[in-house]
C-alpha cells in the first residue's frame, strides 16, 4: 500500500506528522510518498491551508493536526 503525504519545507506540523506516520508504519505496512506541494501550483492551491495531508487511494485519511488513532484506523482498513 502506498500513502501520499502532502507537505512543504519549513512546516512544523508536517515534520511532526511524518514522524507520527512513521510510528503508524511500524504497525501497518505501507510506503510513504512525500510530495512537496510547493512544486506544483495546483497541489499548492488545493492543500495550502490543509497540510500536512495523508491520502490513501485518492481519499484523504486525515489532515492538519494528525493523531495516531485516526491514522491507524484509516490506514489499517483492508481493501476489498
Amino acid at each position: 500500500m502506498n500513502i501520499k503525504y502532502y507537505s512543504r519545507p519549513g512546516c512544523g506540523l508536517c515534520e511532526e506528522g511524518i514522524e507520527l506516520l512513521k510510528i503508524v508504519q511500524e504497525d501497518v505496512p505501507f510506503t510513504i510518498e512525500e510530495i512537496n506541494i510547493e512544486t506544483d501550483d495546483s497541489l499548492h492551491e488545493r492543500f495550502m491551508l490543509m497540510i500536512p495531508v495523508v491520502e490513501k487511494n485518492g481519499e484523504i485519511v486525515q489532515y492538519g493536526l494528525l493523531d495516531y488513532v485516526t491514522l491507524l484506523e484509516g490506514l489499517a482498513i483492508e481493501e476489498g
